[in-house]
């Protein structure tokens, strides 16, 4: 792994006003924290949330703080529907799009507790969800000189590390990896957790159902990594830990607030240091551990 460690905030300054970020899953927590700093930065932002009142809310709060440029846009990410909606009402109301953090996520575990509980919804939300949105969301990318960005939060949970089946493994590490072969992946999951084979068949043992939707994530980051190579998209991954938020029942070893700091940091970096196809995961003390 790399040991990289940047300056929060970013000091390369190349957005501006008219620089567009839509931000998922942020009328709380992690997303509302990377809303309020990139805003704080000087950018444009759309925040989503699948719940109109609390993100309204949210946005109103950050209008009365004194950030003009931003705007809610209520968004489901596990309704197809509701995506379709929503890029039709960015494209009609702004054109291009700079950045996407796909934030928006759900899990039902429990500390200490490692049954399965509503997978269907956890990977219609975690992995669909943020797929969706992202593959309906490309062609209003701007791909200037800048280059666009897109950052996928996930979890060290989805690391191929913690899966005990080889030959899955061997599948998702593969360079030559597709979509195809992702879906079929979680497909074989959810059958399997509907057998209750999933342990037998060497699923990831802690939070199965989370870690699985994060996996196919991550996954899916470096394919679409590789198929916008050197066309001016960055796409990549980044793993905040242990964050006190409402997920973690407000228990953790660092803020949503140090988080959102490095969020800014990696989709503002300089287009000379830019990269794709990473997996970032957050440390204390501004650092910043990446691999491939």
């Amino acid at each position: 792994m790399d040991h990289l460690v940047y300056p929060l905030p970013p000091t390369s300054r190349w957005w501006s006003r008219e620089t567009t970020a839509i931000v998922t899953g942020a009328n709380k927590g992690i997303g509302f924290e990377v809303v309020k700093k990139l805003l704080e930065l000087g950018l444009t932002v759309v925040l989503t949330a699948r719940n109109a009142k609390n993100g309204s809310l949210a946005a109103d709060s950050l209008r009365r703080a004194g950030f003009q440029n931003v705007q809610f846009y209520c968004l489901d990410v596990s309704e197809p529907s509701s995506i379709a909606a929503f890029v039709s009402w960015f494209r009609h109301n702004f054109g291009v799009l700079d950045i996407l953090v796909n934030n928006a996520a759900v899990s039902f575990n429990v500390v200490g507790d490692n049954s399965i509980r509503e997978p269907e919804t956890i990977i219609k939300t975690n992995f669909y969800g943020a797929k969706l949105l992202t593959e309906a969301l490309l062609p209003l990318f701007r791909r200037s000189v800048s280059a666009s960005r897109i950052l996928n939060i996930s979890s060290r949970l989805g690391s191929l590390n913690k899966l005990r089946n080889p030959s899955v493994r061997q599948t998702l590490e593969s360079e030559e990896l597709t979509n195809e072969q992702i879906d079929a992946t979680v497909i074989q999951f959810l059958e399997d957790v509907s057998n209750g084979t999933w342990e037998k068949q060497g699923w990831p043992e802690n939070w199965s159902d989370y870690a699985v939707s994060k996996m196919a994530l991550n996954a899916y980051s470096r394919v679409l990594a590789r198929r916008y190579n050197g066309k001016k998209l960055s796409v990549n991954c980044f793993c905040p830990g242990f964050t006190r938020t409402s997920m973690t029942g407000g228990q953790g070893t660092h803020t949503a607030e140090d988080v959102a700091a490095t969020i800014a940091t990696l989709v503002l970096l300089p287009p000379e240091k830019l990269t794709s196809g990473k997996f970032f995961m957050f440390l204390e003390q501004k650092k910043i551990i990446s691999r491939l």
